[in-house]
């Protein structure tokens, strides 16, 4: 952090205080308040808070404020002046993480406090538009009353809304996940079905595409699979008014996952991956194209054709490490995605010891919060390697780590690899850890 970075957060923190009426007291006041309604009371008064607030605003040395306070600030400025929650771009608490960042708080952390705010807001009830900032609410309440008015700064705006439900998946439960994005597909619904300015409609129908195709995946892991039909189709139909045949693979490929799981038979499944490959060959995504490969391998080796399935993985390889320059999508597929998809190939085409090799580099590489509900199912898939190799109870151990993220997101996917993880393990029923891990899914999954 540079000292001018410095003054910009102090400085930040100045105009929020102000924007809201308050004095350094009064915001003092305001911190000791919500410290009490969260049950967390603060063992000082107002001149000691007042103190504090005045060092973090500081014209000359400013400091960041400490974790409990970063936390109160945050419950604080997420209300608005009208009472309600806002969490979106240009909102009292995105101005708010901004200063932080500025006063030397880590991306992780921030990215943390962030998600903490999205869990209780969802937890309360309160999460439809906590991710549109109030002018955002605005100009959508206006673009709907009148098409005209829609613009591109309202088009990022809803771009940046979607994208930030889709990097809470693994984070919070897939029921928030259909709270957040509630009001954002209902709202491309109405817009898609109007006169909004034609220059502005593949971009509309990118962030239709995107906002269907996630709602239809936490339809999927919620077990509303009728609802999860209805929205890939027309997450199908938006990707296909953008000019863009990438973003169409992207929503096959989704919609392949959730069939793969949702219907008897591979049939189908296959017939979404074959148009995947297709559409990614014919679009400027070499990243999509190389997770179009990957899935192309794991059917492939579902059905039990290693040829095929070692194929499509070494055309997944070569798009994987070609040039990226450009590329629309560049983080939408990684390596370490990669190796669990090689891992899949051989624990059903070859070797389980190989198997769980790339399993467990998968998993090791797979951190990031909205890579939990990923890192469960390569975990689950390396302790079937494990029985495989006659480990059972090693396997039982690296399930119960599974069982916490699967109750945690409600991750159907992960719930269904674990329950086949289960019944491979029967012939060890008799065993206490067999029990333990028993009574953990019963507990936290009900089976």
């Amino acid at each position: 952090m540079s000292a001018d970075d410095g003054l910009v957060g102090a400085a930040t923190l100045k105009r929020l205080r102000l924007a809201r009426g308050w004095s350094l007291a009064g915001l003092a006041r305001a911190v000791i308040g919500k410290a009490g309604a969260l049950g967390q009371p603060l063992d000082a008064g107002v001149l000691s808070v007042q103190r504090t607030v005045a060092r973090w605003e500081s014209s000359k040395a400013p400091i960041l404020p400490g974790d409990r306070y970063q936390l109160l600030l945050a419950h604080l400025y997420a209300c608005g002046a009208d009472g309600q929650v806002s969490l979106g771009a240009g909102s009292d608490f995105s101005e708010l993480l901004d200063a932080l960042a500025h006063l030397g708080e880590s991306e992780r952390h921030l990215d943390e406090l962030r998600t903490l705010l999205v869990r209780t807001v969802t937890d309360s009830g309160g999460a439809l538009l906590a991710l549109l900032g109030p002018s955002t609410r605005h100009a959508l309440s206006a673009a709907l009353t009148d098409p005209a008015r829609f613009d591109e700064a309202l088009l990022a705006d809803m771009r940046h809304a979607v994208g930030d439900v889709n990097g809470h998946i693994g984070s919070v439960p897939f029921v928030r996940v259909q709270l957040l994005l509630a009001p954002i597909v209902e709202s491309c619904r109405r817009l898609l079905g109007a006169a909004v300015p034609e220059p502005l409609l593949p971009g509309l129908h990118a962030v239709a595409a995107q906002a269907f195709t996630v709602a239809g995946r936490a339809a999927f892991e919620t077990r509303d699979d009728a609802a999860a039909r209805a929205l890939y189709a027309e997450a199908t139909a938006a990707a296909g008014g953008t000019g863009s045949s990438w973003r169409r693979a992207v929503v096959h490929m989704s919609h392949a996952l959730v069939t793969l799981y949702s219907t008897p038979g591979i049939e189908s499944a296959q017939q979404l991956v074959d148009a995947a490959v297709r559409d990614a060959g014919a679009g400027e995504s070499v990243t999509v194209r190389a997770r179009a490969h990957a899935l192309q391998a794991e059917i492939a080796a579902r059905a039990g054709a290693e040829r095929n399935a070692r194929s499509a993985l070494t055309l997944a390889w070569y798009d994987l490490d070609s040039d990226h320059d450009g590329d629309p999508a560049p983080s939408s597929f990684s390596p370490a995605h990669l190796r669990g998809f090689e891992g899949v190939t051989s624990l059903y085409v070859g070797d389980p010891t190989a198997a769980h090799d790339y399993f467990a580099r998968s998993a090791r590489a797979l951190q990031g919060p909205r890579e939990q509900v990923q890192r469960a199912i390569v975990t689950t898939d390396q302790a079937l390697a494990r029985i495989r190799l006659g480990e059972p109870e090693s396997a039982a151990e690296l399930l119960h780590g599974c069982v916490h993220t699967a109750s945690a997101t409600g991750g159907r996917v992960a719930a269904i690899r674990l329950r086949r993880a289960r019944s491979d393990l029967r012939p060890w029923r008799r065993e206490p850890w067999f029990a333990d891990l028993d009574d953990h899914l019963i507990e936290s999954l009900g089976a």
